[in-house]
């Protein structure tokens, strides 16, 4: 299944054309902080019987932006094929995880206090805890980008590629299995 960290179902909706596997929306963020993700897209490989066969992987899922960021997914479905008929998880499926630290914990409860704000009419209150919880995980996609649409922010537009910049210039960071 694929979790969109969005807010509003029709926003998705565009970039769900042609997809045939379950779409859900997470506006609490709940997948990104249970799998510390924090840049997007991510895939996790879960099993059938609920375990991680494969940690949080800087992967995508269709060609919809490979101009832009230069990656395909041919070898990463290929990959995918493998683990459903043979059983086989790449060597990087043993790669640990880090936890998020402290700030990006503070961050996404910023961001959460944020969005409450925001839900509740808020908007000036809601600012003043996504601008904190930028300052706190400066590169991380799920907490900066999410908050651009909900403060009336293109999140394609110049925003969202300084933020790809301000990411590049620091080594793209990422937790997980970097691409």
């Amino acid at each position: 299944m694929a979790v969109a960290l969005d807010e509003d179902p029709d926003e998705v909706r565009p970039f769900t054309e042609g997809v045939t596997l379950p779409v859900l929306i997470d506006p609490a963020h709940l997948v990104s902080e249970a799998y510390a993700v924090s840049n997007v897209p991510t895939v996790v490989w879960i099993d059938a019987d609920d375990r991680i066969a494969r940690p949080n992987a800087a992967e995508v899922g269709t060609d919809m932006f490979v101009d832009f960021t230069g990656v395909r997914p041919d070898e990463h479905f290929e990959a995918v094929r493998r683990w459903v008929r043979h059983g086989e998880v790449p060597e990087d499926a043993e790669t640990p995880v880090a936890d998020l630290d402290a700030d990006e914990e503070r961050a996404r409860a910023a961001f959460r206090l944020a969005v409450h704000l925001r839900r509740s009419g808020d908007a000036e209150g809601a600012g003043i805890w996504f601008a904190r919880a930028a300052e706190w995980a400066p590169h991380d996609f799920t907490v900066r980008r999410a908050a651009m649409p909900l403060q009336g922010v293109d999140p394609f537009g110049e925003a969202f590629f300084a933020l790809w910049e301000e990411w590049t210039a620091a080594g793209r960071p990422f937790h997980g299995i970097a691409r």
